[in-house]
């Protein structure tokens, strides 16, 4: 019957409009002649006709995953150098830094659980890890232990054996989705927040007292007495639950390799721990045996096997190969020169090393590729900036900022205190104490470095890191992406990625605030970080205001206000 009257209402309609004047129909506005101002066409040409999931789509498919010093992350130097000449940027080429240490690279791998029954896992061997010599066929054993001591129950009869030991930890519904952008409420919390140099909250002594910090120092010390005790025993494999994730999504890092720990402070330890000068892509790291991760609730599943009283054995075969006829490691860096400011450099940046089981897209090819098409915006353009805008695509992010800290300390400048635990978290979390600084004469020509890497969320705004100065600026470059969803500018720090090489030295160095999507929930450094994770029109967004920041900070008549050094 609905349709019935539907039908009919339709068929009134278009009698009605059936029996209009000509000119009623054809009468319209003249269509607004192109904007010739520069941000216009740069919003024109970023949404309209924008390379970067053709960019993003060959970096993540074809090359793949790009683990620092591998052949991948070379062949990925190699092709982002090509790409930017072929768009006609100067001066494209790699920079070398280093030693880095070995690369790795995985050549094959299965695992399978076989008795009580068949059960193919869902797994990925850590990064550096050991090969298995071969195919694996052995007995998995459960080593239930809480301290040093109650290791000793199971001296002399692991040799051989794969073992697992860490317990069963809950999986709950997810009631909520696990993709989200930024609420209004969430933005207006950023934009209020307090200069973090009046805030004492937060500081490393206040880490060290909390009692959730205490306990996960504790239990990462004891699978440091693990690992040792595993490897002096002879054991053959370790198989372990992911650090986070669920639903067959499995977050993954490095291969651990034995290390002394000689302090109980609980900061220092985790210093020691994730600081610390042995790793395994060390030339002559510690002997380290195969690392396994599978899924969560698999690992849950021959647990509670175990509990049954049922007896386990798996096969597996880890084949990998390292890499030492290379040392070092490499960023890419070109340029669109300026005009009568040159001299003066506008930076932007991203690191393009990943980890291993995805395909490193939103962690952070998401960043590489908006930083490559803003440099694409503005070349194809012909924008002639002022200043030279410098593009950099980092190495080494992931094992400390390794790439953009290099770079940094060979054009810029360096801390007088580098190396020192201190300045290591200043350098990984941003903050630390004042330092001098020693300075090259780039330093005084450079005006700012702009960053994205938190994955494939759209631009919403920047953290302006402390410099309040810039606030003004930067609102006043946001005015033209109010409606694409950029408005916010907070005080506040963030930290974790490469824009903090430049700050640590009193360098103007910036992040984008980004809707999170998934990246914390699915994608970041889990195999799940793949190129159908992305969201293309928020790639599009971050590009295109990327391009116009760029362009903005080059044609100032001054260089960006840097924020006060602290007083030593």
């Amino acid at each position: 019957m609905l349709r019935s009257k539907l039908s009919v209402t339709l068929l009134a309609f278009v009698l009605l409009f059936a029996t209009l004047p000509i000119q009623a129909q054809t009468a319209q506005p003249a269509p607004a002649k192109p904007s010739n101002e520069p941000v216009d066409r740069i919003k024109d040409e970023g949404m309209n006709r924008s390379q970067v999931m053709q960019t993003l789509g060959y970096l993540t498919d074809v090359i793949g995953p790009r683990l620092t010093a591998s052949p991948n992350l070379k062949r990925a130097n190699e092709w982002t150098r090509d790409k930017l000449a072929e768009w006609g940027l100067s001066n494209a080429h790699l920079e070398s830094w280093g030693p880095f240490g070995r690369g790795w690279s995985l050549k094959s791998f299965h695992a399978e659980v076989t008795a009580p029954q068949a059960i193919p896992l869902i797994a990925f061997p850590k990064a550096w890890s050991p090969g298995t010599s071969g195919t694996l066929t052995t007995d998995l054993v459960y080593v239930e232990a809480k301290d040093e001591k109650e290791l000793e129950k199971y001296k002399g009869t692991l040799k051989g054996k794969v073992v697992f030991s860490a317990p069963i930890k809950e999986i709950k519904a997810l009631f909520d989705a696990p993709g989200r952008r930024l609420t209004e409420k969430q933005l207006l919390a950023l934009a209020d927040a307090p200069d973090p140099a009046k805030s004492r909250g937060g500081g490393p002594m206040d880490m060290a007292a909390n009692k959730d910090f205490q306990e996960m120092v504790k239990n990462a010390l004891l699978d440091v007495k693990k690992l040792k005790f595993f490897v002096n025993e002879g054991v053959a494999a370790i198989l372990s639950p992911p650090y986070n994730g669920d639903g067959g999504t499995i977050f993954l890092e490095q291969a651990d390799v034995p290390r002394d720990i000689k302090t109980d402070n609980p900061m220092m330890a985790m210093m020691e721990l994730f600081l610390g000068s042995v790793n395994a892509w060390t030339v002559n790291a510690p002997k380290t045996i195969p690392q396994i991760v599978m899924s969560r609730e698999q690992y849950n599943r021959l647990l509670r096997i175990h509990q049954a009283g049922e007896k386990l054995q798996v096969r597996m075969n880890l084949d990998v190969q390292f890499h030492d006829n290379d040392l070092m490691a490499y960023n890419t860096i070109a340029e669109l020169p300026g005009s009568d400011k040159k001299d003066e450099i506008v930076m932007v940046g991203a690191h393009m090393d990943s980890w291993h089981s995805g395909t490193g897209a939103t962690d952070n090819g998401a960043g590489c590729a908006v930083a490559l098409e803003a440099m694409r915006i503005l070349k194809a353009l012909n924008l002639q900036p002022r200043r030279t805008i410098r593009i950099g695509l980092w190495s080494g992010e992931e094992q400390g900022l390794y790439g953009s800290r290099a770079y940094v300390k060979s054009h810029f400048g360096a801390r007088d205190d580098e190396g020192s635990p201190m300045a290591e978290m200043a350098a990984m979390m941003g903050g630390g104490p004042p330092a001098k600084i020693a300075t090259k004469p780039e330093y005084d020509k450079f005006s700012a470095y702009f960053n994205l890497d938190n994955g494939t969320g759209k631009i919403r705004g920047v953290y302006l890191q402390g410099n309040e100065a810039v606030r003004p600026i930067f609102r006043d470059w946001l005015m033209p992406f109010r409606d694409l969803g950029a408005t916010t500018l907070t005080i506040s720090n963030t930290g974790g990625t490469d824009h903090l090489s430049f700050d640590a030295i009193g360098l103007p160095g910036f992040q984008f605030i980004q809707d999170e999507v998934e990246y914390g929930t699915r994608s970041h450094h889990s195999n799940m970080d793949v190129f159908d994770r992305i969201q293309a029109d928020d790639m599009k967004q971050a590009a295109t205001i990327m391009a116009a920041f760029l362009y903005n900070a080059a044609m100032m008549e001054e260089k960006l206000p840097r924020k006060p050094m602290p007083k030593k």
